[in-house]
């Protein structure tokens, strides 16, 4: 996301310059949930829904500049609040029940979708920072990740939303593919579930495929994504620290420390018993965050610009597609 400064008008207090854009993308998000209910539309994200709703209300309203502080506020301040607020989501323990094995094969995916992902991204001529943000989405948690990273590759809006389009569209082909092949790729719900949880963009898309399989299969699956999701703040920190070093003079990002509330309250959450209602309610209260955030990022969205990238990008979002959902099925088949 490219660094956006916000003055506040002089005369106007900071709750009055936020909360015009702040409403507006907090609408956007509820309208998702809403969308959401339609049918055919329940296995889609809120975050995923509000991000188009919102990228169309830009593009039928233009630009809002009177709107624009609180909509960066959501984009920023939000944002990293509601990242912080996914490690009361996770525990070691968590890990601990992937085991040894199932660990090695998720990060081993991980780190080599990602560094194909950066790789065919050269080959292909596409923009180093989407490249990136692809990358991200694919190999650790769609969406979430992509918002994570941005924090720290600083891509313009339009490159966030590309990269979601493409964990979207290649996350709900695996969603409805996956189940079909467990019988004939052999796979037993163990295996079948820690292929999903590696391997599928989403959350909610590897609970969709998954459970398709069984409960041992739908649990496992999303035991190995949550997993999974633990590595965003050692991936995200490594990207922080690499485009801080950067000798691009565009690319000075700070290091996300946000990052380290994620870590505390994921260290927190496996060694206090939390007081139920308050974690029940954040942990809720979460995914709601992102989709304001996201609705925020589709209302700074300029389809002109979206368009403008062409489809070399969603070539790039496919083939990291294919290569971790053929990568991490080799590893499974390997080892169990």
């Amino acid at each position: 996301m490219a660094h956006v400064s916000v003055a506040v008008p002089h005369g106007r207090s900071p709750v009055a310059t936020l909360a015009p854009g702040l409403a507006l993308a907090g609408l956007v998000a509820a309208a998702a949930y809403g969308v959401r209910l339609a049918p055919g539309l329940g296995s889609f994200s809120p975050m995923i829904l509000a991000l188009g709703l919102g990228v169309v209300v830009r593009a039928a309203l233009g630009p809002l500049p009177d709107l624009r502080p609180g909509v960066v506020f959501a984009m920023r301040r939000v944002l990293r609040f509601a990242i912080v607020l996914l490690g009361l989501q996770l525990t070691v323990g968590q890990v601990a029940e992937v085991g040894a094995g199932g660990v090695a094969i998720i990060a081993a995916s991980l780190g080599a979708t990602f560094l194909a992902t950066i790789a065919l991204g050269r080959m292909l001529g596409v923009d180093a920072r989407l490249t990136q943000l692809i990358a991200a989405g694919t190999s650790i948690c769609g969406a979430s990740a992509i918002l994570a990273a941005n924090t720290a590759v600083r891509g313009r809006d339009e490159d966030v939303a590309y990269a979601v389009a493409c964990v979207t569209v290649f996350g709900s082909i695996a969603m409805f593919a996956y189940p079909h092949l467990a019988s004939p790729l052999g796979l037993d719900a163990h295996a079948y579930g820690l292929w999903s949880g590696t391997s599928i963009h989403e959350i909610a898309q590897v609970v969709a495929a998954a459970f398709q399989q069984g409960s041992e299969a739908g649990e496992f699956g999303v035991v190995a994504k949550l997993a999974r999701v633990m590595m965003l703040a050692p991936v995200v920190a490594a990207l922080g620290v690499y485009m801080a070093r950067s000798g691009d003079p565009g690319a000075r990002a700070p290091f996300p420390w946000f990052v380290l509330g994620f870590v505390a309250l994921v260290a927190l959450n496996s060694l206090v018993a939390l007081p139920a209602v308050p974690k029940t309610f954040a942990i809720e209260a979460t995914p709601a965050l992102l989709a304001v955030a996201l609705a925020a990022m589709g209302l700074e969205t300029d389809l002109v610009k979206l368009r403008e990238q062409g489809l070399r990008p969603l070539l790039l979002g496919l083939a990291s597609f294919l290569f971790i959902a053929s990568f991490s099925l080799a590893l499974v088949k390997l080892t169990t």
